[in-house]
């Protein structure tokens, strides 16, 4: 199981003769470690958590991808978790100041949008690898993924209208491509669990593998991509990636009602209902 970088923010990687460059300095909720010269490992560290997203994380999951873009020395990313989880969500404070606050509001959404329109328009190969809750914005990151892994085990869950707002960050962009409206339907009108196994079956991630394989399989597919062709890689890429593009405005749409939501009864009683661990009791009379 990967283990939480503990050894601070500019990291010395593992292998002699490649230093963590400055650029990395500065992030703090996201660890690097190098396990292969060309390939870094993007680590969402809060363990405590369960990698929640606060405010910072969820910035610096914006930010990170268009760092790795302009990194000459980075030619694969692998992205997964610290401990026991991928990423539990959004944690409830961040989810409280976007409902109370306009600008906090504001800000969240558009970098809701930069962490998808980043991970799609970084040239270079992103691998994910999910285990245990995958859910919230660190999940937008892994099934948008060029490689997505998850442990048999794992739990993927897109919990927006369990919480009271829309299906917005990237389930309306990605996931109807991946395993169909059908599929897509249930699970984001529902909210219900996706194991890992289920995911790979019915084509919502690209791999699953026992939770003990997970990291082995995430830095040797990295590899084989670190050491493939570059431009013939990015390139290719880029033009698979422009079925999201052409779904922009489906994601757009989608991400602009989620927020809508925020500023609605629903969320304040789904977040309540999280809070108090009970069930959410919406009201059934609604003007749309």
């Amino acid at each position: 199981m990967q283990k939480p970088c503990v050894t601070g923010h500019h990291l010395r990687l593992p292998i002699e003769g490649y230093p963590m460059t400055d650029r990395y300095a500065a992030f703090e909720t996201l660890t690097f470690d190098r396990p292969h010269p060309r390939v870094l490992r993007v680590t969402m560290n809060r363990p405590e958590r369960l990698n929640a997203a606060n405010a910072t994380m969820h910035r610096e999951l914006a930010e990170i991808w268009r760092v790795i873009d302009e990194d000459h020395s980075v030619n694969c990313a692998i992205l997964t978790g610290a401990g026991k989880a991928f990423s539990a969500g959004g944690d409830f404070e961040m989810i409280e100041e976007i409902i109370d606050d306009y600008n906090t509001r504001i800000k969240v959404w558009k970098e809701a949008r930069d962490i998808v329109y980043n991970v799609i328009n970084c040239s270079k190969p992103i691998v994910s690898a999910m285990r245990g809750p995958a859910v919230g914005a660190g999940l937008v990151a892994g099934i948008l993924s060029d490689i997505s892994i998850a442990a048999e085990n794992a739990r993927i869950i897109d919990g927006h209208t369990r919480l009271g707002v829309a299906a917005g960050d990237h389930a309306c962009i990605v996931w109807p491509l991946l395993c169909g409206m059908a599929k897509a339907k249930y699970y984001l009108l529902l909210c219900d669990s996706v194991s890992g196994a289920e995911a790979e079956r019915i084509g919502l991630v690209s791999l699953a593998v026992p939770d003990e394989e997970l990291d082995a399989k995430s830095v040797e597919i990295a590899t084989r991509l670190a050491e493939g062709a570059p431009s013939a890689i990015r390139f290719t890429k880029y033009a698979l990636n422009n079925w999201f593009r052409m779904a922009g405005p489906t994601f757009d749409a989608s991400l602009a009602m989620e927020f809508l939501g925020f500023t609605g009864p629903e969320a304040k009683e789904g977040l309540a209902s999280h809070k108090e661990k009970r069930r959410p009791n919406f009201d059934p009379d609604v003007p749309f």
